[in-house]
């Protein structure tokens, strides 16, 4: 199980609450962004951490590349796409 996944804004939501679209290892979902710091809201390039379907956090490039590169290591990649496509409240298939 994992807690908590990387992801990259391709794109914003637009409407009243602050959704994005990201990219996890190639499953692409409607995340919140609505937990993200007000002076600091996520933009199309930043990358998050994700926990059942909200941005928890932004985190650099770098440090997103290396969480990736070990869920990979532990096999964990695909259990990771896996969450992703089960984010039900944000569904967009």
């Amino acid at each position: 199980m994992c807690l908590a996944i990387p992801g990259k804004i391709i794109d914003l939501v637009p409407g009243d609450h602050p959704l994005a679209m990201v990219d996890v290892l190639g499953v692409r979902r409607k995340v919140d962004l609505g937990l993200l710091e007000p002076d600091d809201p996520g933009r199309v390039g930043d990358w998050v951490l994700i926990h059942v379907g909200f941005a928890m956090n932004k985190i650099s490039s770098e440090r997103a590349q290396e969480q990736i590169q070990l869920l990979e290591m532990l096999g964990e990649s695909d259990a990771a796409a896996t969450e992703v496509r089960g984010y039900g409240q944000h569904d967009d298939s």
